[in-house]
């Protein structure tokens, strides 16, 4: 049986990985292992806006509490497409002497290939269309409460 420090972690799954699963933090339980706890922590943000998104369909637009989830769902898909990206970016050497320390600098665990530069690709996609989507939200919930405050006052 293998440890988790001897075995090799390639840069192309992490990103797929981070790409796929990266909201519930699985491309960091395949680099730390199953004792990292920030893998774990992915998963409440994730968790919170999924609860934010079932907020609306069940209560509608109006639900105050959906205001707040559902930005953390997006910004759950922004941190894992980031992390897709920045992974993806590495090179070997690094990627290597971080995540491989055993193997040679130029190990073909650490190089970056067409799949690796798809997954960079479809992390930007979505990482991009998040990041505009809750900000898009967050600001018309703002200012369409500003607008019904200012409305209550003028009465």
């Amino acid at each position: 049986m293998t440890t988790m420090n001897t075995q090799t972690r390639h840069k192309t799954l992490a990103a797929w990985l981070a790409v796929l699963g990266g909201p519930l933090g699985w491309h960091r339980l395949y680099l730390h292992g199953w004792t990292d706890a920030l893998g774990w922590a992915h998963a409440i943000p994730t968790a919170l806006g999924l609860w934010g998104v079932q907020r609306v369909l069940d209560y509608g637009q109006d639900d105050k509490l959906s205001w707040v989830l559902l930005p953390l769902l997006g910004l759950a898909l922004v941190v894992a497409a980031l992390s897709a990206i920045v992974m993806g970016l590495q090179p070997a050497e690094r990627w290597n002497a971080r995540h491989n320390p055993t193997l040679p600098p130029d190990h073909p665990a650490g190089h970056t290939g067409w799949l690796t530069v798809l997954a960079m690709v479809l992390a930007l996609m979505v990482g991009a269309t998040a990041l505009m989507a809750s900000l898009a939200f967050s600001f018309q919930r703002y200012f369409e409460y500003q607008v019904e405050q200012g409305r209550l006052l003028s009465q």
